[in-house]
């Protein structure tokens, strides 16, 4: 599956905007992607393994809630950060 990558986290990814994954959960795919770039699932999911407050993520345009998301091999992940500043 093609995980979108925002800009915020590209230093993890070597810059790149698209990678490709695989899991059967959403949870086991921010894993994978953890191995192959270490440092970025942490940037998304807290201690507690749930989704930090700012980063929203959604699977084929659906707004995903929790790491148990099914997923399947054709699914389209777009990770969001919010921005804040002032």
């Amino acid at each position: 599956m093609t995980v979108f990558i925002p800009t915020p986290l590209r230093s993890y990814t070597r810059q790149k905007g698209e990678v490709d994954a695989q899991g059967a959960t959403l949870g086991e795919v921010l894993s994978a992607l953890d191995r192959r770039y270490p440092g970025l699932r942490f940037r998304i999911i807290t201690e507690q393994d749930t989704i930090r407050e700012h980063i929203r993520i959604f699977v084929n345009e659906e707004q995903a809630r929790d790491l148990s998301a099914a997923l399947r091999t054709d699914d389209e992940i777009h990770i969001i950060c919010a921005l804040s500043g002032g």
